[in-house]
């Protein structure tokens, strides 16, 4: 559901990352929850933090790269 709704996800060890615009990411995590129920589940647990930024552009690439910079250049790996 998240794929088909056009958003960025990447998995990691303690969940998911959505990356969209907030109105789409929120409604495709409620197809997500409809859809659980609809399999039967009679209750759904999800727990969501949330980030936004306005000053400039970012992704989770961008991200992920900016650490992995931050490590090499401290040698901490």
């Amino acid at each position: 559901m998240l794929m088909e709704a056009g958003l960025n996800t990447m998995l990691h060890a303690y969940g998911t990352n959505i990356e969209g615009e907030w109105d789409e990411v929120f409604a495709s995590v409620k197809k997500c929850h409809e859809k659980v129920h609809e399999m039967g589940a009679p209750r759904i647990s999800t727990t969501l933090r949330v980030g936004t930024r306005i000053d400039r552009e970012q992704t989770m690439e961008d991200k992920i790269k900016s650490v992995q910079l931050k490590i090499s250049e401290d040698n901490i790996v």
